[in-house]
């Protein structure tokens, strides 16, 4: 956008450090990770040029619910990434620890760093990951990080709250290394990538300048390599009754379970102590050996986090088929750190407290690297239409997963580590990971988010969709009395999701024109044409609700003072502060009388205001 801009972080060294899994994507993370790329983001690019096996995930069900996933190489993910960093005009990198941010009249100014130097800028969007007060656990080992071998910010939580922000506790924690050579693949079985690799960045609009094959070539000779390239694999094993055994014997010694953890953790990626005593009747639980990138032969153990201590993770790993002679390189731990409740946040991710502080990831209550991710765009682009007087980027719940995610947290706050999932979208139809730059043109538009000769592809793009679905739903084929549409939909409920494999016309023949586009665009008028009755069902709801949308709430409104409103209700709304009425309806514990109270409400004291200023005379 061309903002000039300081990234200050603690140890640039570990820039996009992968602190858990070396994956990216996921069911919902994968639309999100398209909906950055849509938007101008480097993530979906990054993860599809150092990535070592992609996935994906629910191929044999509808369109709208798959998701892609990569494996990534951890330290070519991260080195490339800074590279990107260094190579990005107008903006400086300096390392530093935030100390503490400067206000002045109710405003951030800038802040402070260990170093004894001051910045100043005009915003701030402040990402702290799990290094707020970060400690971590093993047992009852304690020692202050944000990761094992990081930092933990001390002093930063102090200056936020003498802002008058208010903070809170949350848990998360990571599995042990192992070392591959002293695993027994025989044991487990393997797990490949997919054969035809489903990519993250739309490589499809992007000038043959920006195409994966020229990027390795590219000057600087960036890091990276052609995408879906000597893939390599996972591989899957089960816990035992030995495993769970050791883990009940020494439940008392668990961090978590011996109250040395005082945070709230994820209950949808619980440790594994968790696991065996809330799913106490399952007799064994999946885990999955991950390499951690082509030129090391650690290995993740997804499926086994935990914060018992070391002698005990040893116990349980070996425990379990073929890691019986496993070699610990980094064991498992728990980390507790500091967030703040995002009902203090605007939907443009902007503090209510104090103007021009922008938070993002982590801080937020939100745990991922795609839910973080997205919200460091977000917050971006906002920060720069903060200075430059323009609206900021508010995306909507029908428009991507990134709303419903940033909807959700300045709306509803989250009790425990937000993770994104599809049933979190009522509109998750709409939401299939191929249209994210279609859906969010207008923003990508709005806010010049990508370059002039990429939004010229977008827009052609769009128009090839559009011009197709029209014409197959008003075309026949010869000796037909149904159109190409009719036809597509009675093949799609006979073969399921098969006539949207990208390979349509096996199931069905379709005019050669249309064969002969690319399989972007052949994949999502398939899909259009195929759910027509379903996604225009969507879009008459999302039009009654948007009526909602449309009217904003005065910021000075007393809700103590509306006759009718419960008191329960007035309380949230006055702590949430909804910008409209379809924000307030959507705050857990307002009721739609509520909404409906509010409306009358607000149409009465408009009406009084036209009145007293003469715009209500006849």
């Amino acid at each position: 956008m061309g903002a000039s801009t300081l990234l200050i972080t603690g140890n640039l060294d570990t820039i996009a450090q992968m602190s858990c899994n070396p994956a990216i994507g996921g069911l919902a993370k994968g639309q999100i990770v398209r909906e950055i790329d849509a938007l101008g983001g480097e993530m979906g690019l990054n993860t599809d040029l150092t990535g070592i096996q992609f996935r994906l995930l629910n191929e044999s069900k509808g369109m709208a619910v798959q998701s892609p996933r990569a494996q990534c190489d951890k330290k070519a993910y991260q080195f490339r990434m800074k590279q990107v960093l260094e190579a990005q005009p107008g903006l400086q990198l300096f390392q530093a620890q935030v100390t503490g941010l400067l206000y002045e009249a109710g405003r951030v100014v800038g802040c402070r760093t260990n170093l004894d130097i001051e910045f100043r800028g005009r915003t701030m969007v402040l990402t702290t990951g799990t290094f707020l007060k970060g400690l971590m656990h093993i047992g009852r080992n304690k020692n202050e990080g944000g990761r094992l071998g990081d930092f933990s910010a001390r002093t930063l939580s102090d200056s936020l709250r003498e802002g008058g922000i208010e903070l809170g506790r949350f848990k998360t924690g990571t599995p042990a290394r192992v070392l591959g050579r002293s695993l027994d693949f025989t044991r487990m079985q393997e797990q490949p990538g997919d054969a035809r690799p489903t990519f993250f960045a739309f490589h499809d609009t992007r000038p043959d300048t920006g195409l994966f094959h020229m990027e390795h070539w590219a000057a600087g000779n960036r890091l990276g390599w052609l995408p879906g390239s000597s893939p390599l694999s996972c591989w899957m094993t089960y816990t035992t009754d030995e495993t769970a055994a050791i883990v009940r014997e020494n439940l008392h010694r668990s961090a978590m379970y011996s109250g040395e953890i005082k945070g709230v953790g994820p209950r949808y990626c619980p440790s594994f102590e968790d696991k065996i005593v809330r799913f106490a009747d399952k007799p064994r639980h999946l885990l999955f050996l991950e390499p951690e990138g082509r030129t090391t032969d650690e290995y993740y153990i997804n499926g086994l986090s935990t914060s018992l201590p070391f002698e005990v993770q040893e116990k349980m790993i070996r425990s379990v088929p073929g890691l019986e002679h496993a070699v610990i390189m980094r064991p498992a731990y728990a980390v507790e750190y500091d967030y703040a409740p995002p009902t203090q946040l605007s939907p443009s991710l902007e503090s209510k407290v104090v103007g021009g502080l922008f938070f993002a990831g982590q801080i937020n209550g939100t745990s991922g690297y795609e839910e973080a991710a997205c919200q460091g765009l977000v917050a971006g682009v906002n920060a720069v239409n903060c200075v430059r007087g323009l609206p900021p980027l508010v995306i909507g719940r029908h428009e991507g997963y990134t709303g419903v995610l940033i909807d959700d947290l300045v709306t509803k706050g989250t009790t425990e580590p937000y993770r994104m999932f599809t049933s979190r979208a009522e509109h998750r139809l709409l939401l299939n990971h191929g249209s994210a730059e279609l859906r969010l043109l207008p923003h990508i538009r709005q806010h010049g988010l990508v370059a002039p000769d990429r939004l010229a592809r977008i827009e052609a793009k769009a128009q090839s969709i559009s011009r197709w679905v029209a014409e197959l739903e008003k075309t026949r084929p010869a000796g037909s009395s149904a159109t190409w549409a009719d036809l597509i939909r009675q093949s799609a409920a006979r073969e399921g999701a098969g006539i949207l494999d990208g390979e349509g016309s096996a199931a069905l023949p379709l005019p050669e024109a249309f064969a002969r586009e690319g399989e972007p665009v052949r994949l999502e008028v398939l899909y259009r044409v195929s759910y027509a009755g379903y996604l225009q069902r969507e879009l008459r709801q999302i039009e009654k609700l948007s009526e909602l949308e449309k009217v904003r709430i005065p910021a000075d409104l007393d809700y103590k003072a509306i006759r009718g409103l419960r008191i329960e209700s007035a309380q949230k709304l006055a702590s949430i502060k909804p910008f409209t009425l379809g924000q307030a309806g959507r705050i857990s514990g307002v009721s739609p009388a509520d909404v409906s109270i509010l409306m009358v409400h607000i149409e009465a004291r408009r009406q009084r205001q036209a009145s007293s200023s003469g715009g209500g005379a006849a």
